[in-house]
């Protein structure tokens, strides 16, 4: 543990986390999450930066180390008003839907033979399952996708996937499309399971995300390790 490690713009958020995660942080990470501190700090006096400080780590407060089942990655945070929560793909009930969520949900559905509309709510209830609904870049600027991917936060998504991937064993890693493809090389497969396929976006869902089956994929390997599957669906649903 750093005795100099002090946070300004991600201090509200990075208090939220357990014990584990913040030591994880401050030792691996420290130095780098300092540097991406002070830039956040600097950009905030001129852009609107999404989601709000205390959401920040909000994909690590809801899930304990030792709780993780499964890894779903994104790319980073939705850039629209009011969207992003720091969960990867998620956004608050009563917010519209992005595409790739619709599209999420759409596979989801088709599954499980559902019928019945389905609350984006749901994967904050998969975080209470252990899912990890990690983005590579934790912030963006409003209306600005992909902007602030080059602060150093990709070096912080890495840390914690080659955390989760020594710590852990038996988690599937959901990598849906190119860019999350490319985390597959901190993953060791002797110890995990990695499901690979297109983004759900619009622009690739046709190229293999509807049709992967990857909820019920990852179900059958939690089982066949003696973990106890994911909820990924309500009961009403079934």
């Amino acid at each position: 543990m750093q005795k100099n490690f002090q946070l300004t713009y991600l201090k509200s958020s990075f208090l939220l986390l357990d014990t584990f995660w913040q030591n994880f942080l401050m030792s691996d990470c420290g130095n780098e999450l300092m540097e991406i501190d002070k830039k956040l700090l600097n950009l905030s006096s001129s852009y609107e930066i999404y989601p709000e400080k205390e959401s920040i780590f909000n994909a690590l407060a809801k899930v304990k180390i030792n709780e993780i089942k499964a890894v779903i990655l994104g790319q980073d945070p939705y850039h629209g008003i009011g969207e992003a929560n720091g969960l990867a793909f998620s956004v608050n009930k009563g917010i519209k839907l992005p595409p790739s969520l619709k599209n999420i949900l759409l596979e989801l559905k088709q599954e499980y033979n559902c019928n019945k509309n389905i609350s984006a709510d749901i994967l904050f209830d998969w975080t209470r399952e252990g899912v990890l609904l990690l983005n590579s870049s934790l912030t963006v600027i409003k209306d600005k996708p992909n902007s602030l991917s080059n602060i150093g936060w990709d070096f912080i998504s890495d840390k914690i996937i080659e955390k989760i991937n020594t710590h852990c064993t038996n988690v599937v890693f959901l990598l849906w499309g190119n860019f999350a493809r490319e985390k597959a090389k901190f993953i060791d497969i002797n110890k995990h399971l990695i499901l690979t396929t297109s983004h759900p976006s619009p622009f690739s869902v046709y190229r293999g995300f509807l049709g992967c089956n990857h909820f019920l994929l990852a179900n059958e390997y939690l089982l066949s390790n003696n973990k106890r599957q994911i909820k990924w669906i309500k009961k009403d649903c079934l």
